[in-house]
Order: structure tokens, then C-alpha cells, then sequence
């Protein structure tokens, strides 16, 4: 199984923020996103990782290092991650996991995933008592499986909202890059990835892993960047920290 990030944009609305950086390589903490998306991965297991890079593109392989295959999104100023997904589809063949770039989440998260025991599965925060703004990528969940997936969806009609990382199997792989490519065909350049998602949930199960109340957040604007490096890492960090102290002192 190989992971995909998907980190082809820019993220001008974060620019006050972090200048001219490309969006993934905003710096949370100690590291950028696409640093702790990898370590992430790699402490799952996942030593397959490709990187769909865009603008930026010399920065963003020189902070991921040796060992991450590299993805050429050369018209990210004109596309969305549906078409990045798609430049990278001949590398998930035997099954993948989907990341969007611009997420920072508690590495459990991945690991609840990666270990649920459907093969298709997305990763979903059960709805709250807030009422989500049409910034959110809200998803409706029937029976434990995707029945929507769309930002303009009513928010009473929401049960939730997808975070941007999804697993596939081999079958559910290749349905997925099938769908992809016929809405790139149909000049869905523009589109988001969970076009191809609500698509796929109409031929095959997409399953729902809930997010435990687990810290994660995705970063659009200054506001959730501030929040993140405030309050969503440390807390992170802190779960990782103690982690590792108990690891530490179970083999003294």
C-alpha cells in the first residue's frame, strides 16, 4: 500500500502567515505539515509515501528527504486535488491511502484507519453541535458507509465532516482512479477529491472511521493555523511525548 499526499497548492489564504511558502510546508511546532504527515506514515508502517508537489516544488522535496517519490503537478495554479490525485494514479495499484496536505492530526487517527477492518474507508468527525459553513466538506453516513460527501450540503443534513485521509484496497483503488479519470475526462480539473469519493460510494462501500475525539484540524486560513500551533499540536506532541516516556520505561 503506498500513501499519497496531495500538497500541489499554494494556500494563498494563509500567505499573512507564512509568506510564500507552499501551504504543506507551513510550520507547526517544530516541523511543516508534510514532515509530521510523513513521520505519521512512517510510524504506521507506510514506507511508500509519494509527495504530488506543485508550487514550490523544489522546497517541498528538499523538507520531505531521500525515500519519498515525487509527483509533478505543474498546473497547480489551475487545478485542484482531484487532478493531483489523478497524475498519481499509476502508483496505487495495490491500494493506497489519500492524504490531503494541509491536515495535522493525532497519528492514532491513521493508525484507527489503517486497522479498520474494511479495505475502503474514510476518516470522519461525527457531527457537533456547531452548525459547518460552506468551508467544510461535509459528509451524510447511512448504515456506517459515505452516502454524500459535498461542501454545499445542508448542515442538518450532515452527520459529519470528512478529514481529508482515506484508505483503498487494491479493488477499491482501481474503482476509485476510475472514477477519477472519467471526471477528468468530463473537465473536472477543478474539482475537489471527494467528487470522486461521493462517486465511488455509488458503486462500493465506503466505510466511516470515526475520529474518537482525537486532535486534528485542517488549515485554510491564518485563524486555523494559529490554532493548530496554539492548541491542536501541543496536544499532539504532549499524547506523543507520554507515548514514548512509557515506552521508555517499560524496557528500563
Amino acid at each position: 500500500m503506498r500513501a499519497v499526499i496531495l500538497a500541489a497548492g499554494r494556500g494563498g489564504r494563509l500567505r499573512a502567515v507564512v509568506g510564500d511558502r507552499p501551504k504543506c510546508l507551513a510550520r507547526i511546532g517544530a516541523r511543516t505539515i508534510v514532515e509530521r504527515q510523513i513521520q505519521a506514515l512512517r510510524g504506521c508502517g507506510l514506507d511508500e509515501i509519494a509527495v504530488v508537489a506543485g508550487y514550490g516544488a523544489a522546497d517541498v522535496i528538499r523538507t520531505c528527504g531521500p525515500g519519498i517519490d515525487v509527483v509533478h503537478n505543474t498546473r497547480y495554479a489551475s487545478t485542484n486535488s482531484l487532478y493531483s490525485f489523478w497524475l498519481a494514479r499509476d502508483l496505487v495499484a495495490d491500494g493506497c491511502v489519500v492524504l490531503n496536505g494541509d491536515v495535522v492530526f493525532h497519528p492514532q487517527l491513521l493508525s484507527d484507519l489503517l486497522t479498520a477492518r474494511h479495505d475502503d474507508a474514510l476518516l470522519v468527525e461525527a457531527a457537533g453541535a456547531s452548525v459547518y459553513s460552506d468551508e467544510e466538506m461535509k459528509v451524510q453516513v447511512r448504515r456506517g458507509c459515505v452516502a454524500g460527501i459535498d461542501k454545499t450540503m445542508a448542515s442538518d443534513a450532515a452527520d459529519g465532516e470528512n478529514l481529508g485521509i482515506a484508505k483503498f484496497g487494491r479493488a477499491g483503488a482501481a474503482v476509485l482512479v476510475e472514477e477519477t479519470s472519467r471526471l477528468i475526462e468530463e473537465g473536472g480539473v477543478n474539482e475537489w477529491v471527494p467528487r470522486a469519493l461521493a462517486a465511488f460510494a455509488q458503486r462500493r462501500p465506503l466505510h466511516v472511521v470515526g475520529t474518537r475525539g482525537l486532535p486534528w484540524i485542517e488549515i485554510d486560513f491564518p485563524e486555523d493555523y494559529w490554532r493548530a500551533c496554539s492548541d491542536v499540536a501541543p496536544s499532539i506532541d504532549r499524547a506523543g511525548a507520554v507515548e514514548t516516556l512509557g515506552r521508555t520505561r517499560r524496557h528500563v
